[in-house]
């Protein structure tokens, strides 16, 4: 295996990679991730594009019953690949919501709209016709432009994808070297400034290669000048793809700090809200699951899920009020080190959840701590808090919180 081999199939599993990262977000999370999921459709296009020009499935395919399989294929990836891309360019750049003259990128994006699935759909159905008429394949090929030089039916065909690509790439590289000039956030610009680079390599690599496909015709190189150009070319495609699955991840990956952060408030989180769930299983859209489960879906964004857990967490506790004396307040803060502290919250929600499962008469609400953060964040932030006290709660301990309140002035309902 050479090193451009070994090389390939690390760019096509890295490529694999961010198709796989960027999936859950891209088909179950919210609008703004769902904008993005034509972004997703480009990195698993280009991923199985470039599985096709590894060496092993190149050679499988290209030896099967369709002579050079492989090249029609990784073209039909590529091809829809494209698309995908030039639809994430018109939803990004396409959108201009103010009054006024509308800017010129607004203008070409939009431009872009209107002729990227015709000429996407051409370019397949031509890219078919070609190949199974005028292209020689009369011999499995390894390398198809170095193999197919100076030969007129394999650069038509060739011609007709390089054009289709070249094109492509100078839209995104001119939207996005557009968008780095703007871009405010440092990994913003040099996650765009990646991408740009990566499609001016495409423009040089497309220009490059039709040019020495019909420069072949006239005058045919030599087997190891061609190979020599093909290699030189495709490394070149590969730094391509290096650039453009980092530069597109860098953005994504500011946010992995946020991720972590709310996948450790889950956690944390977990037991207080499945406990109070259990008890009222009427209070949650759907029934508590296990942390492993939880932590394990995407129909519902981590934000998302853990803002509802606090919902939750907070209604649950509006419900336990009805079961307990008001005097279990100043009993759990005098337990657990005064007003306001999570432990002492924790008393008050283990000590008032033993009183209901123990069988007690709903009543009138009692006084509960009425102290919570200024943003949802920080409200976040505090159950982790009473959370993580919770757990050192013992029922031994809570029923002696109780055995502390003066039950006999517990109103009940007529």
């Amino acid at each position: 295996m050479t090193p451009l081999d070994l090389a390939g199939y690390l760019i096509a599993g890295l490529m694999t990679a961010v198709a796989l990262w960027r999936m859950p977000a891209a088909l179950w999370g919210d609008e703004e991730d769902r904008r993005r999921r034509a972004l997703w459709g480009c990195y698993a296009g280009f991923a199985l594009a470039l599985w096709t020009k590894t060496r092993f499935v190149r050679v499988g395919l290209n030896d099967s019953p369709v002579t050079d399989l492989s090249v029609l294929i990784k073209h039909y990836t590529a091809t829809i690949a494209i698309l995908a891309i030039l639809s994430y360019i018109v939803a990004i750049y396409g959108r201009y919501a103010d009054e006024g003259a509308i800017p010129r990128h607004v203008r070409f994006a939009r431009l872009i709209q209107q002729v990227a699935a015709k000429a996407s759909v051409a370019t397949l159905v031509l890219l078919t016709v070609l190949f199974f008429t005028v292209v020689d394949r009369s011999t499995p090929s390894d390398r198809f432009v170095a193999d197919h030089a100076g030969q007129w039916g394999a650069t038509l065909y060739m011609s007709v994808f390089y054009l289709y690509l070249g094109a492509a790439s100078a839209v995104c590289a001119y939207q996005w070297a557009l968008a780095t000039g703007s871009a405010r956030m440092r990994h913003l610009r040099v996650g765009l400034g990646m991408m740009t680079f990566a499609m001016f390599i495409g423009v040089g690599y497309t220009v490059s290669r039709t040019l020495f496909l019909w420069v072949s015709v006239v005058d045919r190189p030599s087997e190891s000048f061609a190979l020599r150009f093909d290699e030189v070319t495709e490394a070149a495609q590969l730094v391509l793809f290096l650039f453009f699955a980092v530069g597109a991840s860098i953005p994504a990956l500011s946010n992995v700090r946020r991720r972590a952060k709310l996948w450790r408030a889950q956690v944390r989180l977990h037991a207080l809200w499945y406990e109070l769930m259990t008890a009222f299983p009427d209070q949650p859209f759907e029934p508590p699951r296990p942390l492993p489960r939880e932590l394990t879906r995407f129909d519902t964004p981590a934000d998302l899920r853990v803002d509802r857990w606090a919902a939750d967490i907070a209604d649950a506790v509006e419900k336990l009020r009805h079961y307990v004396p008001d005097t279990l307040l100043p009993a759990a803060e005098a337990a657990g080190g005064g007003s306001g502290s999570p432990l002492a919250d924790a008393y008050w929600i283990k000590a008032a959840l033993t009183a209901r499962d123990g069988g007690a008469a709903a009543g009138e609400a009692a006084a509960v701590s009425t102290q919570h953060a200024t943003d949802q964040d920080g409200e976040v932030a505090r159950l982790v808090r009473v959370a993580a006290a919770y757990r050192t709660v013992t029922p031994e301990r809570a029923r002696q919180i109780l055995d502390m309140c003066d039950t006999t002035g517990k109103e009940q309902p007529a």
